[in-house]
């Protein structure tokens, strides 16, 4: 692992890309055979939480979103979801998770909403449901009425990424150089150095070891870390940076776990970005080999996108106070909301088809307005109707200027555009793809007259291309169903026959199509090049 570390910092980003592709695809295909996951959580009436669902699709989760929207809220509840082997009969629990402040005395006190947590697991015994509910006489459990069943077992990792900063823990590890004896040693073992050095692999420790002393119970013991680097410095977590002491620690605890639910708040931490994206790797490959699920919170765009899109997870607390989950946002719209790129011009469209479009337009007018490839970026959503609310949540972080949206031709006589334009509170553009339907339809309309322009372009003979069209077309000449369904078909059969994506189809038609003065495309062009200029002009990007 630690090798591969070193080849991950020599090659770079295209090597960890590639890498966690790899692991992504390991972990659907894993996902449906884990003998233990947590599916979904409900929260009602926890911390300002009227009710809250959310549901776990991918064994890595990334919980995002503002501050007070309920990230840590869901992370400590999905610790009381499970029976922890060896922990304390209090450990994982909410009495403890959630505490209540009720003194017998003053006026100051904790409200006691009716408060439930519920969850749907998936068990080696099947599918389970459990509800922990709070009343006036405390925390019970439920079982929604089947009998003769309990709460699963399995380990918990719980932890809170922070510094050893807190005046107390300080105290209580400085209490070790006055122990009369020596205290105890516990090695690290290969593999947790290992998950250490793969995220800090500039790090060449010759030897790691556990402290530990001061008291019988486990409660009382006090640990500290003590690390030799292979350059012969050798020193304590107490001369730690705050990122290799969380990692160290991190590694310590849960490289040994198998089959664990493991749960850490603001993973970030102490990170540079290149060691949270190490890091997210090293998670990922430790979940697929020991069949763990892992779920953390962020505030970092690093980390969202080194998981998986299915692992994603937004929440959001609206005006009125109620925390929602999004839909996962993608692309832009993701980045945009988490810091990436903050002089880049967004273009967001509806779908690949429509991205593949607007790519084209770029694709011809960037080279003639000497853009920079990173000062304007493309990306698609889930439709046109999710606009207006990106639109809220653009214009709320002050964003909404550097967006451009793109509607399907076929939203010429919605509302979208109103709403749209209503919700951001300034002047927003908001453009139109070629035609009257789906971009499809338009795309193979031009592809229809088979020349030999488009014919090369796409790697094929102009003959070949218009056989091909004329087979599609009578193959689906009877079908029944809307033109734009037909279209999306044939693009997608047609893509498939010559080894392309849709996307890159609808891409290469509408770059050749851009460069064509007669073209039904030159509205979306000319509007699209005025909107760049300007760009380039206000904010520097070319």
């Amino acid at each position: 692992m630690f090798g591969q570390a070193i080849r991950l910092a020599k090659e770079g980003k295209p090597v960890i890309d590639r890498r966690l592709r790899e692991i992504w695809n390991d972990l659907q295909v894993k996902k449906p055979h884990m003998p233990q996951f947590l599916s979904e959580l409900r929260l009602k009436g926890l911390r300002g939480i009227h009710d809250l669902r959310v549901t776990f699709e991918y064994p890595v989760s990334v919980i995002a979103g503002g501050n007070g929207s309920g990230k840590s809220t869901v992370l400590f509840a999905a610790a009381c979801a499970y029976r922890v082997p060896g922990a304390g009969i209090k450990d994982f629990v909410p009495s403890t998770l959630f505490p209540d402040y009720r003194p017998k005395f003053g006026p100051y006190k904790d409200e006691m909403p009716r408060t439930e947590l519920a969850f749907d697991y998936s068990t080696p015994d099947g599918k389970l449901a459990m509800q922990w509910r709070r009343r006036k006489s405390g925390w019970t459990r439920s079982f929604l009425g089947r009998r003769g069943v309990g709460q699963p077992e399995r380990p918990v990792y719980l932890r809170t990424l922070g510094n050893l900063s807190n005046p107390s823990e300080v105290r209580r590890v400085l209490r070790m150089s006055h122990m009369k004896a020596a205290p105890e040693e516990s090695p690290l073992t290969p593999l947790q150095v290992d998950f250490a050095q793969s995220v800090l692999p500039s790090f060449r420790y010759s030897k790691v070891v556990a402290l530990s002393g001061g008291g019988g119970k486990a409660a009382n013991r006090r640990n500290l870390l003590f690390a030799a680097q292979a350059g012969g410095a050798a020193y304590s977590e107490l001369h730690m940076a705050a990122g290799e002491r969380a990692l160290l620690r991190l590694s310590q605890e849960i490289a040994h776990l198998k089959g664990a639910l493991v749960l850490i708040d603001e993973i970030e931490a102490g990170l540079h970005p290149w060691a949270q994206e190490l890091l997210m790797l090293n998670l990922q490959d430790l979940a697929l080999r020991k069949d763990l699920q892992i779920i953390v919170t962020t505030h970092s765009p690093v980390v969202l996108d080194s998981v998986h899109s299915q692992g994603r997870i937004f929440l959001e607390r609206g005006s009125t106070g109620r925390v929602t989950m999004s839909a996962p946002y993608r692309d832009i719209v993701q980045t945009a909301l988490y810091g990436r790129s903050g002089e880049t011009l967004r273009l967001l469209c509806e779908d690949d088809a429509a991205e593949g479009v607007v790519r084209g337009v770029v694709d011809r007018l960037a080279p003639e307005l000497g853009l920079k490839g990173e000062s304007v970026r493309v990306g698609r959503d889930t439709g046109a109707e999710e606009f207006p609310g990106h639109v809220s949540a653009f214009a709320k972080f002050g964003m909404v200027r550097s967006f451009v949206f793109v509607l399907d031709g076929d939203k010429r006589e919605s509302d979208v555009k109103s709403r749209i334009e209503a919700r951001a509170g300034v002047d927003v553009p908001v453009l139109f793809l070629p035609g009257n339907d789906a971009p499809e339809v338009w795309i193979w309309a031009c592809l229809r007259t088979a020349d030999s322009e488009i014919a090369a372009a796409l790697g094929l003979a102009e003959a070949d291309l218009a056989a091909r069209m004329s087979q599609l077309d009578s193959i689906y000449h009877f079908a029944s169903g809307r033109q734009s369904e037909i279209a999306k078909r044939k693009i997608r059969w047609l893509s498939e026959d010559i080894d392309r994506t849709p996307s890159d189809v609808c891409r290469i038609v509408a770059r050749i199509e851009s460069g064509r003065a007669e073209s039904a495309i030159q509205p979306l062009v000319r509007a699209l090049e005025r909107i760049l200029i300007q760009w380039r002009r206000i904010e520097g990007a070319g």
